[in-house]
């Protein structure tokens, strides 16, 4: 693992980082956010009759950070008193759809490969998408050494800086500008744009600024595997799969991008030396070590020098070269298809983007429709323009609010209660309906009943999307006077979906169940990331699917797959067990990092009967938890626990993790009083007049290295922790 360097400084206001030059913004008061359906998308409004025509929600006005005009409500005294000033704060953000909406942001590879697809397929980008994403970018420039990194709060590494340098060059910033000196300069002591990892050479060599000997080999021949073969990529983790199904076929077809001026002059400014000099060849494993978390395996490199030495030159064949090609362009037209071309992410999505153009032609209806998808990502907010790691959070967050205004006993009051029916109304809308036209053949998972992150349309299975909304459904169902939307057909196709996700070893993956072994790691090109591959077993996903197959049982029908659910749950929790380490905790894959995955942990092991007074795991967790409380009554996780793998201490305690292992100490049962109340206070002492909290550290992870926000956590989980102590120790006045 590369070593890691000291976290970068907090952002300060840009006047303060570039007081010599700031680009132009757009006028917020202009910015709406279209909701149709939980599909999300950002519009400019050009005149002054469109704006009164269509007026600024409280929402709009919220993310793009301007006055919501939301009065200062009393101050709470009491913790259900300071959950239902959140709630009431919140619920003024929910969507006409039923759903809640934030940016996804956080990554900062994400731009660059939209952005350069925009430009190599001569897609017009509008100048106020074009200035707010300069904006952006500027805003979360390194103010120190004026890189950008793997994620916002990363170092600065080559793929961040080279990648982002170039997308601000293509949107019109000069090469003059100081800050882009200063980003140049930066480039060029971590080793240039050679230095960069696989996807941004990938890139890079289809802009047409590196030549592609370069690029390590991504034979479209992989898709032509026999399934039983161990490597196929039907085994493979479904995001490596999307991404470098169209990336293979991009390179197979040999696309670059003809040279312009701009991209000529790109050619002289990424790199350290002149690029006629430059043996490209010789660079295709030169990687900094800033961007090396995942080097490549010694098998991987013999793999590669076989593939560009012997394969490609000698073995290749035309009939093998088209009869590849032909193949991956029927999955990527698939997958389009299943999608109405949202595709599975935005790493994948402007390269079917690009193959589309390649295939199809720059006046297609599939080049027009991605065009049109690209804007699902793109999300708005007051430092301008990022690109979102889904097209949103959509019933993920919803389910979450759902489930913490149900246990904080708030479900049926009657300001609550319109909220959580249109939310209601949003799950059943989103819940998807039907498996893919043959399935099999494109390799995806049984969907039927199941729920996705984000939206119906996006139509991936998720184990624990399904299963969090699947219980918030139950939940509300079950209530007196609230509608019962979902029928109990489409519950049981839910936890037939679920059924067929467990693992030989008891656990849950998330897309899918594991395909391949854990050696396929042995391939991983990508470099900065890790377990990546394959999917594994998550603490997270197998500790929601048990809540959800228990709540089931309990609650709604005892009797169905009764044979089945049961040792299903056993071998679920027995997983949960076996992957408790020694000192009680539970290492996280999709929030930060051992304080989500224990409160989910103990969650699972509350709903099959298992707390503090009666079992010794679930009392070393709760002391893990109290040994890292902080003085001010809280806990603070720092992004490097998921990355290096050990607790390691924020140098503040954060809101939502601290109310994380609220939850996670009630959940357990925990009998003291005093540190539960202690975090309490804080989390209260925290909260704005108005009834939010400030934005704190990022919050989420994946594959380990790579951070990502989740900004309505710090509504949902204080609502739910809070709610859950008053119902506890009684709602009584703790400040």
């Amino acid at each position: 693992m590369a070593r890691l360097r000291k976290k970068r400084p907090n952002r300060v206001p840009r006047s303060e980082k570039h007081p010599e030059s700031a680009h132009p913004r757009t006028d917020p008061s202009r910015w709406r956010l279209l909701d149709q359906r939980g599909r999300q998308t950002w519009h400019y409004l050009q005149s002054d009759e469109e704006t009164k025509e269509w007026p600024q929600s409280i929402a709009d006005r919220y993310f793009l950070g301007l006055p919501t005009g939301l009065p200062p409500l009393p101050r709470p005294e009491t913790p259900l008193n300071s959950a239902q000033n959140a709630i009431a704060y919140f619920s003024q953000l929910q969507l006409p759809p039923g759903n809640w909406a934030c940016e996804y942001g956080g990554p900062l590879f994400l731009l660059p490969g939209l952005v350069i697809a925009w430009y190599v397929t001569k897609t017009p980008v509008p100048k106020h998408i074009s200035i707010e994403i300069r904006r952006y970018l500027f805003a979360r420039q390194d103010p120190v050494d004026g890189g950008w990194g793997l994620h916002i709060e990363g170092e600065s590494s080559v793929f961040g800086t080279a990648m982002n340098y170039v997308v601000l060059r293509l949107l019109g910033a000069s090469e003059e500008d100081k800050r882009l000196v200063k980003a140049r300069g930066m480039l060029h002591k971590l080793g240039g744009a050679l230095n960069g990892p696989h996807w941004a050479k990938f890139w890079l060599s289809v802009l047409g600024c590196m030549e592609p000997e370069a690029v390590n080999p991504v034979p479209p021949e992989l898709w032509l595997l026999p399934d039983w073969v161990p490597i196929a990529p039907w085994r493979w983790w479904i995001h490596m799969r999307q991404v470098y199904l169209p990336m293979s076929y991009i390179v197979s077809k040999g696309f670059r991008c003809p040279l312009t001026p701009l991209t000529r002059q790109l050619r002289e400014e990424i790199y350290t030396r002149p690029y006629s000099s430059i043996n490209f060849a010789s660079h295709r494993n030169t990687i900094s070590p800033a961007d090396n978390y995942h080097p490549k395996s010694m098998f991987l490199n013999i793999v590669n020098q076989l593939l560009v030495n012997i394969w490609n030159p000698y073995m290749r064949t035309d009939f093998i070269r088209r009869r590849a090609e032909q193949w991956t362009w029927e999955l990527i037209r698939r997958e389009d298809e299943n999608t109405d071309f949202a595709n599975l992410g935005p790493v994948s999505g402007p390269m079917n983007l690009l193959a589309c153009y390649i295939h199809d032609g720059p006046d297609s209806y599939a080049v027009e429709r991605h065009r049109e998808r690209m804007h699902d990502f793109l999300w708005m907010k007051d430092e301008g323009m990022l690109m979102n790691g889904t097209n949103g959070v959509q019933t993920w967050d919803t389910a979450f609010l759902i489930q913490a205004v149900v246990e904080a006993g708030l479900a049926e009051d009657p300001k609550c209660k319109p909220m959580l029916i249109k939310a209601l109304e949003f799950l059943d809308d989103q819940q998807i309906r039907e498996d893919c036209p043959e399935q099999g053949i494109c390799y995806r998972q049984r969907r039927k009943g199941a729920w996705a992150f984000s939206t119906r349309e996006q139509g991936y299975t998720v184990s624990d999307c399904t299963s969090e909304a699947l219980k918030s459904v139950i939940l509300l169902q079950r209530l007196p006077g609230f509608p019962k939307l979902v029928s109990d057909e489409r519950i049981k196709d839910a936890i037939d979906t679920l059924l067929t996700m467990q693992n030989a070893s008891g656990g849950f993956a998330s897309y899918e169940a594991i395909r391949g072994s854990q050696y396929m790691e042995y391939l991983n090109a990508a470099e900065v990331f890790g377990r990546i591959m394959i999917e594994y077993d998550y603490p997270e996903c197998t500790t929601a699917v048990v809540t959800a197959l228990a709540m089931f049982s309990r609650h709604h029908d005892i009797s169905y797959r009764k044979a089945e659910i049961e040792p299903t749950i056993s071998k679920a929790v027995s997983w949960i067990l076996k992957d408790q380490r020694k000192d009680g905790s539970w290492y996280g894959s999709w929030g930060i990092c051992f304080t989500y995955a224990g409160m989910f942990a103990l969650e699972s092991l509350a709903s099959v009967g298992r707390y503090y007074s009666n079992d010794d795991r679930v009392a070393l967790a709760c002391q893990f938890f109290l040994d890292r409380q902080m003085a001010d009554g809280g806990w603070g996780e720092s992004y490097k626990s998921c990355t290096d793998g050990v607790y390691t201490q924020h140098e503040k305690s954060q809101v939502v993790q601290t109310c994380w292992v609220i939850i996670a100490l009630l959940e357990a049962q925990y009998p003291e009083r005093e540190p539960v109340e202690k975090a309490v206070r804080m989390v209260m002492s925290r909260q704005q007049q108005d009834g939010s909290w400030k934005q704190e550290a990022i919050e989420g992870v994946f594959n380990k290295s790579c951070m990502i926000s989740y900004p309505n956590y710090k509504f949902i989980f204080p609502i739910k922790a809070l709610g859950m102590f008053a119902k506890r120790f009684g709602d009584q006045k703790v400040q």
